[in-house]
């Protein structure tokens, strides 16, 4: 282990931690932010710092995070490559959001007196842009638009230890499984936090790799990355609909916040149903009680589907500042996970 010392600032969003590397010790190569993922995958120092700051006892099971790099080209500000506890993700759209706010705090992104500046970042996923609103450099909320999202599958038979459950299965970035959590003999609340876990981690890898995982373009993003399970709780008193949410992503992690990224593929799947329209906004709550305004921003085709580009709307505040060390001795310099 050569690592010796790491700075961080860390945020969160709706209640989802994201660990920024601002300037990584470690040489991440690759000429664009979906190369270096995947070139990150099979490079054991980049991989070693992930584990360094995601496991604990510096993280946890459920820690998420991000290495600053160098941007595809000059059209955005930087990139990021995304980390968790089980490697590098496509997308993040709550880290997404951080990383805009902490690009305006920092300066690394000049604030814009109009009162919305803008922010553009190359993910794995491709290029999404954010607007960061504020009153008097106060930041108040943060518009996320994400890379185009579509319905891949509708109603996918998953034989579970729950029965036989029909799963919906869309595209925001990263590809998930949508399941009516009732379906399955549960509530999207806390007391059910262990059973959602179970049921999301099967629903993900019995269609891991089945054709309804297949990204249709670009095989580097195939695989279900999480399985939303989501209860419908009608609509609010402006007619939107409301719905409650929690994401199991990679393998039994859970997003506190709404889901970013998950949030941009339910938009495609109720649009594909049509239980979102133009103009409506979609309620997205987490099992936290945090929550994200959706809309559909623009409609179009893409990758050869009827796809919308969402717009999420949450915001992110700072943790704290860190500056983490790995003495050399030590055993367990790279951390370890229970879960």
């Amino acid at each position: 282990m050569t690592i010796h010392q790491v700075f961080t600032t860390d945020y969160h969003t709706g209640g989802e931690p994201f660990r920024i590397v601002p300037e990584p010790p470690v040489a991440i190569e690759g000429a664009t932010v979906a190369e270096r993922r995947m070139l990150a995958i099979g490079n054991p120092d980049v991989d070693n710092l992930r584990k360094l700051l995601c496991f604990e006892p510096r993280g946890h099971a459920d820690m998420y995070g991000g290495f600053i790099t160098p941007p595809d080209d000059e059209g955005a500000h930087f990139g990021v490559l995304f980390w968790h506890k089980d490697g590098f993700s496509t997308a993040c759209g709550h880290g997404s959001i951080a990383l805009a706010v902490w690009a305006v705090q920092t300066g690394r992104v000049t604030h814009d007196p109009s009162g919305t500046t803008t922010v553009v970042i190359d993910v794995p996923s491709g290029r999404v842009t954010l607007r960061v609103h504020t009153t008097d450099e106060r930041i108040t909320a943060v518009d996320f638009l994400n890379v185009p999202s579509y319905r891949l599958a509708e109603r996918v038979t998953v034989t579970t230890s729950r029965g036989d459950l029909a799963v919906d299965v869309a595209y925001g970035g990263a590809i998930y499984a949508h399941l009516d959590a009732a379906t399955a003999g549960l509530d999207v609340t806390p007391e059910h936090y262990s059973d959602l876990i179970a049921i999301g981690r099967e629903v993900k890898w019995a269609l891991n790799d089945s054709e309804h995982a297949r990204h249709p373009v670009d095989n580097r993003l195939s695989g279900i990355y999480g399985t939303i399970l989501y209860d419908d709780l009608g609509t609010d008193e402006d007619g939107n609909p409301h719905q409650r949410n929690v994401t199991v992503f990679a393998d039994g992690q859970v997003d506190r916040s709404p889901c970013g990224s998950g949030t941009c593929s339910r938009v495609a799947a109720l649009a594909a149903t049509g239980h979102l329209t133009p103009g409506q906004i979609l309620v997205h709550d987490s099992i936290v009680g945090t929550r994200f305004h959706a809309r559909i921003d623009s409609e179009m085709t893409a990758d050869g589907y009827p796809a919308v580009v969402a717009e999420v709307t949450g915001t992110a505040y700072r943790t704290g500042e860190h500056r983490f060390e790995a003495d050399p001795t030590d055993d367990l310099a790279t951390g370890f996970v229970l879960r």
